[in-house]
């Protein structure tokens, strides 16, 4: 009901004007709602808008990033682009981006070649796509530098590839006969788009004292290795293809950007036919059945001697025969040690004390050899590369010990691949090859063995065991040994790929990595251990810093102490040899009866020595 006001408006009985307001009220709502809506709306293309342009910005990186496998054909695709960095396949065409002075010395070699040609290949700018493992004509090929008698091929040291825009450099150079044939060469360079390169095989036509080479320039390509940690620079494949014809395996390959320039590297061609130490092979599979061990390259002018000992010996009672290792920085002491083990030069025998005991025999006939390279990659550490380019290293030590060693085991001095019920690594492995029907790996063969990572962290109290008077051996020495003293660990293992680490079988193997292979030949796969069966002892200070990593549920683990007499005796016999020699601190001194569970007293060289290599191992061991 409604009366009329003074005004001759309508006014509501109820509620006056309110009416008015009312509507008023609605429509501000109304609008409020809209506006919402729109919001929403804009909100909801932005987003749409956004998602289109990372989509598209992902499909167009590189059409070519597929899965790869190695396959005998050389044709396979390869696994694409991840927080690793690129991959890119071992077998692929190579089109473009070359140097103007290459650049129009190809367009005139193909002017010349295929003049009046409708079909030539050419890109926009009038340059010819020379496809990966094209050969140079022979006419051409006679202009380029030659290489003289006094040029002497390196094996195992960084060259410079010169006239590159950025950093590239090469180490080692293998025949890879496996699938595709094909020369590969381990080298860093640039992760994004590295530059192209060409290989030129050199033949010698003279002899050993007088050589005289003939050379070959093929279109090489880079495959970067995929590990890289997203830094500027990486290790990486140069691959060049042994497959045009009337081309043979060459005695030794260059690296160049320029065709026209000198080169300024020539690295020996391994793992041929004419290997000194592959000769008695019949083509390569009577394969000895021994156990090598890689170890990344040395840094921070490492210098812990006794802690080297106890890795060299501990792992040749594990069934080592050989050990390669890259010396980027190392200490004297260190660097001694490591040259008595090269040279062989140790007494069958301890008689200084003028008496010969029964278990120093077998240590000399049984003691592993070694091999040191020099790793002066001119490259800074975490800032251009990852870990003075340890991926370079490793797969230089894969490809190097193809066909010599059966296995090679691929840790840190810091870790132990250590069985729970076996002897040695050899036994552990024809257990697990034993028990293939219950381990097998989707019916592929096993080329790798990797085993669970478990912390012993050096934060953790000693054992109070080591310091017990109940065995002969050297109780001091036992307890400086950090496989003795420390064996409480964390309870909970890391899963397969996460630290662990592995052995595997070298001619398996076509890209290593350091917690797993990544790429295997074909029908090739990894076995992951069973826990009960072996794990990796890996010793080292809490990896997030502080010592918050003692509080998680730990557990006692003393299976490497099955080890301790023969380990105690064999360093306590080395290291007293070389004492002198080497300028080594005294052993430390064994504690009295009365007090077992006291610790030692120290000689603080010792100490000093002891603390060094940890912290260098906390330095070299960044969170991954």
């Amino acid at each position: 009901m409604y009366s009329h006001g003074s005004d001759g408006s309508k006014l509501s009985l109820l509620g006056g004007t309110s009416g008015g307001r009312g509507k008023r009220s609605y429509k501000r709502q109304w609008n409020e709602k809209k506006r919402a809506g729109m919001s929403f709306l804009i909100v909801i293309a932005f987003f749409t808008v956004f998602a289109l342009i990372i989509l598209t910005e992902v499909l167009m990186i590189d059409e070519k990033n597929k899965s790869q496998t190695f396959g005998s054909s050389g044709t396979l695709r390869h696994t694409g682009f991840n927080r690793f960095g690129e991959s890119i396949p071992d077998y692929e065409d190579v089109k473009d981006e070359y140097s103007i002075e290459d650049a129009v010395f190809l367009r005139n070699r193909f002017r010349d070649k295929h003049r009046g040609d409708t079909n030539e290949r050419q890109n926009p700018n009038g340059i010819p796509n020379v496809a990966w493992g094209s050969l140079l004509p022979v006419n051409i090929e006679r202009t380029l530098p030659t290489y003289t008698s006094e040029t002497k091929p390196t094996d195992g040291s960084w060259q410079i590839v010169n006239g590159t825009r950025f950093k590239f450099f090469v180490f080692s150079a293998f025949y890879d006969r496996r699938g595709g044939k094909l020369i590969r060469i381990i080298g860093a360079t640039k992760t994004r788009v590295p530059e192209k390169v060409w290989c030129r095989f050199l033949y010698n036509t003279g002899n050993a004292t007088a050589p005289t080479y003939r050379s070959v320039s093929i279109m090489a390509r880079v495959k970067v290795i995929r590990e890289n940690w997203n830094l500027k620079y990486s290790a990486c494949f140069v691959l060049c293809p042994v497959t045009a014809p009337d081309i043979t395996v060459p005695y030794a390959v260059s690296v160049v950007s320029r065709l026209r320039n000198p080169a300024g590297n020539v690295l020996l061609v391994r793992n041929t036919d004419d290997d000194v130490d592959l000769v008695n092979t019949t083509h390569i599979t009577n394969i000895p059945d021994k156990i090598g061990v890689c170890v990344k390259p040395f840094h921070f002018d490492y210098d812990s001697a006794l802690h080297l000992l106890e890795f060299l010996e501990l792992n040749t009672i594990l069934g080592a025969s050989h050990f390669t290792f890259y010396n980027h920085t190392l200490g004297s002491r260190a660097s001694c040690v490591l040259k008595h083990y090269m040279n062989g030069d140790f007494l069958a025998d301890d008689t200084s004390n003028g008496s010969k005991s029964e278990y120093r025999r077998p240590i000399a006939n049984q003691r592993a050899t070694v091999n040191v390279l020099p790793w002066d990659l001119r490259m800074r550490s975490q800032k251009d590369i990852r870990t003075e380019g340890l991926f370079a290293a490793l797969n230089d030590c894969v490809y190097r010990n193809m066909y010599r060693y059966q296995h090679l085991a691929l840790i840190d001095l810091d870790e132990f691949l250590i069985p729970r019920y076996n002897n040695t690594l050899s036994e552990l492995l024809k257990h697990l090859n034993s028990r293939w029907m219950k381990y097998r790996i989707n019916g592929r063969n096993t080329g790798a063995y990797s085993f669970q990572n478990s912390f012993f962290y050096l934060q953790f109290p000693d054992d109070p065991i080591v310091y017990s008077h109940d065995n002969s051996v050297n109780l001091a020495l036992r307890a400086a040994l950090i496989t003795q003293r420390k064996t409480r660990r964390r309870a909970k293992l890391h899963p397969q790929k996460q630290r662990s680490k592995y052995i595997c079988k070298p001619d398996a193997v076509v890209e290593a990595g350091n917690h797993f292979v990544w790429e295997f030949i074909t029908g090739r796969g990894s076995l992951n251990v069973p826990a009960d069966a072996g794990i990796l002892h890996h010793y080292r200070v809490c990896e997030f810093g502080g010592d918050d990593c003692i509080k998680a549920p730990s557990v006692v683990d003393r299976t490497a102490h099955k080890y301790s007499d023969r380990l105690v005796r064999r360093v306590e016999e080395i290291y007293n040899q070389l004492k002198i020699p080497c300028n080594l601190a005294d052993l430390p001194t064994a504690p009295p009866p009365t007090t077992p569970k006291k610790m030692p007293s120290f000689n603080g060289q010792l100490i000093g020595e002891i603390t060094k290599s940890i912290t260098n191992s906390v330095r070299a061991k960044p969170v991954t």
